[in-house]
């Protein structure tokens, strides 16, 4: 009724309306039924699209299962390859060796021969040996008789070397003796050399009187430097020159009353201080310690000491009698020693 009266109103708007409105209505009623239909068709859709879905992996997962079977078969196949390998091999080795035997079959048939051959030929060789044998006792009597007559020699060899060191040990007796003789004259002889050293100090000690400078230390007679040479220099000076002329009087006195047969010399060794020293004509204590010894040396020359019985050395710094560095010191080791020893 409600619909009528409605439909009535809107009649009076205009004659258009309701037919509208019938197909809105009818649209709407149609498009329901499809989305019905969609609705179900999408239902049916999805559940065959799972189904598919299932499917396919049902299928993925028996291709894997196939494909493991298919790689198992392979690695069967080439384990059956390997051993039909193998076993051609040990055929082809069978067969080698079957060769090898039939050869050896063969070969041992011609050794057999040939062992023949070769029994005949040591038979041959045998009498020949016998024969040969014989000669051989016959050269070893022969030898046996060479060797009885070396023995003899070897005896007679020894008794002359018996006799020889015989000799010998009496030869080396001789030498000791004579060694021990020898040196019981050496000893002399020092002794005698002792003596005269002593003597000759002790007239030089009268001669140079108890001068400072100039002592007497063990077997050297000893002269500061000071005493001989201006400092740095290596020419004696007037006092100096006096106690050399001195000294070359007692040497000369000395050396008539030496016998002959003791060969001895005079040594001048030539010492200086640690402080260096470093010009032209001395480039180091080396230098002037030498050309000082040398200068003492000349002078006895000159006042007729043999040069034969005059030794000059130099030895610098490196034997000091006193090892401090103080004035004291080194006026103590700048020296002059004379050492009367044998050559």
């Amino acid at each position: 009724m409600a619909f009528g009266r409605a439909r009535r109103r809107y009649s009076d708007s205009g004659s258009y309306w309701p037919g509208f409105v019938d197909a809105m209505a009818t649209l709407l009623l149609v498009m329901t039924f499809l989305l019905s239909i969609l609705s179900v068709a999408q239902y049916f859709v999805t559940q065959e699209a799972t189904g598919k879905d299932n499917a396919l992996q049902q299928l993925n997962r028996q291709i894997l299962e196939l494909t493991d079977l298919l790689q198992l078969e392979k690695n069967q196949n080439k384990d059956l390859e390997s051993n039909l390998a193998l076993l051609k091999a040990t055929l082809a080795d069978s067969q080698e060796k079957t060769k090898s035997l039939e050869g050896l079959i063969g070969l041992e048939g011609d050794k057999s021969r040939n062992a023949q051959l070769q029994i005949s030929e040591l038979n041959q060789k045998l009498k020949g040996e016998k024969e040969i044998s014989e000669e051989a006792t016959a050269q070893i009597a022969i030898l046996n008789q060479q060797l009885a007559a070396l023995r003899g020699q070897i005896a007679a060899l020894n008794e002359a070397l018996e006799a020889s060191e015989a000799r010998d040990k009496k030869k080396n007796q001789q030498i000791k003796d004579l060694g021990a003789r020898l040196n019981v004259a050496l000893a002399k002889r020092v002794q005698e050399l002792s003596s005269y050293r002593s003597d000759f100090f002790g007239r030089l000690r009268k001669l140079l009187g108890n001068r400072p400078g100039i002592r007497i230390v063990g077997d050297r007679f000893v002269f500061q430097s000071e005493v001989l040479f201006p400092s740095g220099s290596d020419e004696l000076n007037p006092a100096g020159q006096i106690e050399m002329t001195k000294l070359a009087s007692a040497i000369n006195e000395i050396r008539l009353e030496i016998p002959r047969n003791i060969n001895w010399v005079l040594r001048i060794d030539g010492h200086t201080d640690k402080q260096p020293i470093n010009n032209e004509k001395f480039p180091s204590n080396w230098e002037l310690s030498s050309s000082r010894a040398i200068s003492v040396v000349r002078y006895l020359i000159d006042e007729g000491v043999p040069p034969s019985r005059l030794v000059a050395a130099g030895f610098g710094e490196n034997h000091p009698l006193d090892n401090a560095s103080t004035p004291e010191a080194f006026a103590k080791n700048r020296r002059i020693e004379l050492k009367l020893t044998e050559k």
